[in-house]
């Protein structure tokens, strides 16, 4: 088994998934982070991501975190990236973040498709309120306009997001994927 890769802070990155959550029109699910105000540091939406658990299969994490995050269990697998990707903590965060343990996070990116309706989505009291709000709010939104809209650290891995799935946007909003 190889080691786990390194943040250039020398502590490792924290396994995660990141869920692109694609409604039938082809926008993405984004929320508006509780945690910070947006005097501290603006652009606080983000798409649901999480830890993936020690020995848990990659999509059952993304589907797990979609769920504790939002609520939503409703959804059609529409791909998988292709590769891992990372970001790294900035330097003042790393000990604020994850209790210091993490220099970033290494993320497997799904695409998934929203086959529920919009009441099934409670990111105020996600799964039943069985976990901890992490949005105040949440819309849907287009897919380029993404790395705009969260914090300077994510961007250059949103702009990895945004081309990994290009494509689906339109394909999404067309039909072709239907079935």
């Amino acid at each position: 088994m190889s080691t786990a890769p390194l943040s250039p802070s020398g502590k490792p990155y924290r396994p995660c998934a990141g869920i692109c959550l694609f409604n039938k029109k082809g926008r993405v699910f984004i929320g508006r982070r509780n945690d910070i105000p947006d005097y501290d540091m603006p652009h606080p939406w983000q798409m649901p991501q999480g830890g993936i658990d020690e020995n848990e299969d990659p999509l059952a994490g993304a589907l797990r975190e979609l769920r504790e995050e939002t609520s939503i269990s409703s959804t059609r697998l529409l791909r998988r990236a292709r590769d891992w990707m990372t970001y790294d903590f900035p330097p003042e965060l790393i000990g604020k973040l994850k209790r210091g343990k993490f220099g970033g996070q290494r993320q497997i990116w799904f695409a998934l498709l929203f086959t529920g309706e919009e009441s099934e989505i409670n990111v105020l009291e996600p799964d039943e309120g069985r976990h901890p709000s992490e949005f105040c709010e949440w819309r849907w939104e287009d897919l380029t306009t993404l790395p705009a809209l969260v914090v300077p650290f994510k961007r250059d891995l949103y702009h990895k997001v945004v081309q990994e799935f290009a494509d689906l946007p339109a394909a999404i909003a067309s039909g072709a994927l239907d079935g």
